[in-house]
């Protein structure tokens, strides 16, 4: 992935077994899905393949490609190359361009679909976020000052450690399993649906994992200090790339927001995974 990415990846991705994994017995796409865009993210390297996740769950052609929802009430699909008088690209290095139509009467995603997106895409950000943990981590143990490496300083240290949790953090929502979900202190409430349990597992998932790319993001640029700000350094594609991801799907404040009234209601927290 590291060599090749956009349109040139996307096609030889397939004919490694992208579309049998993806839909195949569910086992596979437990694995494939996590694997595939974690790499994306560790790789800086991007190909349409959400379109792919959204379209098999909700059961459409492969290949299609899809209206995503973005931060700010628009909507965005995946090119592969930018029409004549399209819109601007919403990063240069990631082929997504605003819809013609962005007044809500595109048809609306499959729960199921903005789920398996979701999660995708929380996959693709502790990635990214790893991706820019990893040459601030070593930046910090090559780099002098004073007469030692500045990853001895506390500050600096504590910076990559909170990086870390964040990103191990998100990790762990996504290894929820949303069947176990219930409330055994609480036998008399009403036990949330299978569905509704996906939906808030995927949707906290996609939070956690924005906040952690996007916090591990300011960390690590501090710690490179000013030659994270070089468009020479790869940090800064990493850091485009975390403040894109995040705003498909819902950012992580939104889906804060979101998760925090879908609790209110309720009126307890769901338990989502057997400790």
């Amino acid at each position: 992935m590291s060599a090749v990415t956009g349109a040139a990846l996307y096609p030889a991705l397939c004919e490694l077994g992208w579309h049998d994994l993806l839909t195949g017995p569910a086992e596979t796409a437990e694995i494939a899905v996590p694997l595939v865009f974690r790499l994306l993210g560790e790789t800086g390297a991007h190909a349409p393949l959400l379109d792919d996740v959204i379209a098999h769950a909700a059961g459409r052609p492969l290949g299609e490609r899809v209206p995503l929802p973005f931060a700010g009430g628009f909507r965005v699909r995946w090119v592969d190359e930018r029409p004549p008088g399209a819109p601007e690209l919403v990063d240069p290095e990631l082929p997504l361009v605003r819809t013609s139509d962005n007044t809500g009467t595109l048809p609306v995603l499959p729960a199921t679909a903005t789920n398996a997106a979701r999660r995708a895409l929380a996959w693709w950000l502790v990635g990214s976020a790893r991706a820019m943990l990893e040459p601030a981590r070593r930046h910090a143990l090559e780099r002098h000052q004073f007469g030692k490496p500045v990853a001895g300083f506390q500050a600096v240290r504590h910076r990559l450690a909170e990086s870390l949790v964040a990103v191990e953090g998100a990790e762990a929502t996504l290894a929820v399993s949303p069947g176990d979900a219930d409330h055994p202190a609480h036998p008399d409430l009403h036990r949330p649906r299978p569905e509704d349990s996906e939906a808030l597992a995927a949707l906290l998932a996609k939070a956690a994992a924005g906040r952690a790319a996007l916090l591990t993001a300011r960390h690590c640029q501090q710690v490179l200090g000013g030659i994270g700000f070089t468009a020479e350094h790869e940090f800064h594609r990493h850091y485009k790339r975390v403040l894109v991801l995040d705003g498909l799907f819902g950012t992580a404040r939104e889906l804060t927001r979101v998760a925090g009234a879908i609790l209110r209601d309720l009126g307890y927290a769901p338990r989502l995974a057997h400790l």
